[in-house]
């Protein structure tokens, strides 16, 4: 919807992010005022000091994050690194990013979500923006199995990659309209190119596509990690279990 900030900025030569107290609401007004000169659009969410003296982070609506000075006429739009003896590189406009992620995930309830359970203790949970004719969606969703046995619980959110006028969409509509105790079973069927009873009903489809867009999903499948960690693309389960820390 804000593809045109990016671009905006990029023409006026802005160009490279992080965290501290909020701004006083002086600074705050200032680098709005000024962000609005670019578009009156852009939604600005919080201002804050950033960790490098002298800068503000800007938060805006759409989940970016770009830097600023107190009086906005510099702005920088990327990461934002800090080097330190004992961390080395450590990008704290991903930290940032990951924070923001992790109170998102947070709201979603979980009767919106189609979960895949282990049997046994759950050791893991990833929550996976999916669609359902999505080639690399359907491995993942193989692996789905193997990723259970190891304690890892699969949360799935739709992600439906051509929007509302999709076929995808139509598909993940019918099955996140399905009985609660059936979505799992049509969601297997549907990624296996079966068909299901088309319906209709208020469903969080387009609520989660948008939540995707705002936490950085850029295609699909895209794995959000319980820190907050955003992981584009499928993972072989036994990939996925090192990176959350689990032992083979």
């Amino acid at each position: 919807m804000y593809k045109s900030i990016l671009s905006a900025l990029l023409v006026l030569g802005f160009s490279g992010a992080l965290q501290a107290a909020e701004a006083d609401a002086g600074v705050t007004e200032v680098i709005t005022r000024q962000l609005m000169k670019v578009d009156a659009r852009i939604p600005v969410e919080s201002v804050k000091a950033a960790q490098m003296p002298g800068m503000y982070e800007v938060v805006l609506g759409t989940g970016e994050v770009l830097y600023a000075d107190p009086q906005g006429e510099y702005f920088m739009l990327g990461q934002l690194y800090k080097l330190s003896d004992d961390k080395g590189f450590e990008n704290l406009t991903e930290e940032r990013l990951n924070a923001q992620r992790v109170a998102l995930m947070a709201a979603v309830e979980a009767k919106d979500l189609i979960s895949f359970k282990p049997a046994g203790e759950t050791k893991a949970t990833i929550a996976v923006f999916t669609d359902v004719d999505c080639p690399y969606c359907r491995k993942l969703h193989a692996e789905v199995p193997k990723l259970n046995e190891m304690g890892i619980q699969v949360d799935y959110l739709a992600f439906p990659r051509g929007g509302e006028r999709s076929a995808a969409f139509t598909k993940m509509q019918s099955v996140w309209c399905s009985a609660s105790d059936k979505r799992g079973e049509n969601l297997t069927k549907v990624k296996n190119g079966e068909s299901i009873e088309e319906q209709v009903c208020d469903s969080p489809v387009m609520e989660q596509f948008a939540l995707g867009q705002k936490v950085g999903v850029t295609g699909t499948p895209a794995l959000v990690f319980e820190d907050g960690s955003l992981v584009p693309g499928y993972m072989p389960a036994a990939r996925l279990a090192q990176m959350l820390g689990l032992a083979q």
